[in-house]
């Protein structure tokens, strides 16, 4: 179906952004109730937005079915035209920005919840010191999804507890370290670590790697475990300080709890594994001069590679 546009109308090609807004959360939502409630517009109003955009294009975009809408055949066409638009409209937008905020290049990085509040802060801080004219972003990924976010090219530079699987990215190791045993210090007093396993819960899957085969080897020596499967490494560490459970975490992660006594280490006698933070990068897709400085501070942070706050590492105290 086509809609007119009337010769000599003033101004009757003219873009509006807020009209493509309107249909790209449209298209998304295919109800417009749903689309006015979520851009805090009248329903009518984009109704209206719809019909001027489909005006202006000369192709009706929606068809009703039932009380939802779907996409025409020409909305479905012009549909990944309105996102590029948007997408560069807004990245400009926000280039402007940064500009006027002293900005002159940027780094986009993707760390898991682990990396970003370990080792990334330390690495940031002497960052951005030597690089105050450099915008820094930064999103966070479970582990196993950072390969993909620096394969499709929305982070320059990928920071991971596993390696990468994704065959357009390279994984390198930046550092190791230990895995231990970790209590509230009311829990482990005088415990052997085989009954501290029976007493309490064990908190897993905090990492993407060595869970299955450490479960397995704890459960030789205590098979009346009882656990209890917790995601993120915060969320462990403060369920572990209110006392709620034990749990195997690489020493990196608990270096301040430690030191402040919040948390105690239980020596075992089984081989625990060891944990790897992963450098990821794109495989073909050349770096950038922020992300390659970056880079190199991680390489030189962890020379020896044991992780931070470990005894006997060399480079910087983070």
């Amino acid at each position: 179906m086509c809609y007119p546009i009337l010769p000599g109308q003033k101004g009757a090609r003219r873009m509006d952004f807020k009209l493509l807004h309107t249909f790209v959360t449209a298209a998304e939502l295919e109800n417009f109730h749903q689309t006015a409630e979520r851009l805090y517009l009248a329903q009518p109003t984009v109704t209206t937005h719809i019909r001027q955009l489909e005006h202006l294009l000369g192709f009706q975009l929606f068809e009703r079915v039932g009380k939802r809408v779907r996409l025409t055949p020409a909305g479905q066409r012009f549909l990944p035209h309105a996102r590029r638009v948007l997408a560069t409209y807004e990245q400009a937008i926000h280039d402007m920005t940064a500009w006027w905020q002293g900005y002159d290049t940027r780094l986009q990085l993707v760390t898991s919840p682990l990396v970003a509040t370990s080792v990334l802060p330390g690495l940031l801080k002497e960052f951005t010191q030597q690089n105050p004219r450099v915008e820094v972003i930064i999103t966070t990924e479970v582990s196993s999804a950072v390969g993909q976010v620096v394969a499709s090219g929305a982070a320059h530079v990928g920071m991971a507890r596993a390696p990468s699987a994704h065959p357009e990215t390279t994984s390198t190791v930046l550092y190791t370290d230990p895995v231990v045993l970790v209590a509230a210090p009311e829990n482990a007093a005088d415990a052997d670590w085989v009954d501290l396993v029976g007493r309490h819960l064990l908190l897993t899957g905090n990492h993407p790697i060595y869970w299955d085969s450490l479960l397995l080897a704890v459960s030789k020596r205590q098979p009346h475990l009882r656990t209890l499967a917790v995601d993120r490494v915060d969320v462990t560490k403060r369920l572990l300080e209110e006392g709620l459970g034990i749990s195997f975490l690489p020493l990196s992660s608990v270096v301040r709890e430690l030191a402040e006594g919040r948390l105690v280490t239980v020596p075992v006698d089984i081989e625990l594994p060891t944990a790897a933070t992963y450098l990821i990068l794109p495989q073909h897709r050349e770096l950038p001069e922020a992300a390659r400085q970056f880079v190199d501070l991680a390489k030189r942070a962890f020379p020896d590679g044991k992780g931070p706050g470990l005894p006997g590492r060399s480079g910087v105290n983070r």
